[in-house]
């Protein structure tokens, strides 16, 4: 479900942009009277592989992007007509983004039954390989893309890295490993990480259930929202 809000009367102070993982911090900058706009607009993979195109879509410069899914792109449209801005080459606030940050997805058990040993475990030394990092680049080179673009238009972008939590469909140490190379990957493009896995995990690494969706096997709550929103005001948001 989509958050946008309206700022007819208080200005915005970022968009978001993202997969289901942003439906929490939307809630949360709402529950705390904070004005933005956006929210989710598509499931987690539906931005890891190629997923939107630089259009021109204010007609002038082309450094617009559009968005492949037709309802992702009737979304974001209207997301940038709330900020009265053609692109995100005029936009007039930090980009807050959860493209390509769905480490569960890329850590699906199956993708990775290639490279198991015979005990059908995947060895430390392929999890910390390059060649284990180039499959994951490969995997998210959709958002790889984007936030290469917006690094190119010179965009303040804030990525908060996902809830820490694996389904049964997932590896948890190919999340892990994932999930590393991934942010480093943002960090490299000039994205600022929020990472609050030292605030939300056990000693086990897993998100406690105090921060869990209740009857989810992926999502943070409204009490994860509210963290990833305090470290945006304290990063001047």
């Amino acid at each position: 479900m989509t958050t946008p809000c309206s700022t007819t009367t208080t200005r915005a102070r970022f968009l978001l942009l993202g997969d289901s993982h942003a439906g929490c911090v939307g809630r949360a900058a709402r529950a705390a009277d904070l004005p933005f706009v956006g929210g989710p607009i598509g499931s987690g993979r539906d931005f890891l592989t190629p997923f939107f195109d630089v259009d021109g879509g204010d007609g002038t410069d082309g450094t617009d992007v559009g968005f492949r899914d037709p309802e992702a792109g009737r979304l974001y449209r209207g997301f940038l007509d709330t900020l009265e801005v053609a692109g995100l080459a005029g936009l007039p606030v930090p980009l807050v983004c959860t493209f390509g940050l769905s480490a569960h997805t890329v850590a699906t058990r199956q993708n990775w039954d290639l490279h198991r040993d015979r005990h059908g475990t995947l060895p430390d030394t392929f999890l910390h390989s390059a060649l284990f990092a180039a499959l994951v680049r490969a995997t998210v080179r959709g958002a790889l893309a984007f936030y290469d673009h917006t690094a190119a238009l010179g965009l303040r972008v804030l990525a908060p890295l996902p809830p820490q939590r694996v389904p049964g469909m997932s590896d948890p140490r190919v999340f892990h490993a994932a999930q590393d190379v991934i942010a480093a990957e943002l960090t490299a493009r000039g994205v600022e990480l929020i990472d609050l896995r030292a605030r939300v995990t056990d000693a086990a690494g897993h998100q406690r259930p105090a921060f869990c969706q209740v009857d989810d096997t992926i999502h943070g709550n409204l009490a994860f929202g509210r963290l990833v929103v305090a470290e945006l005001l304290d990063r001047g948001l």
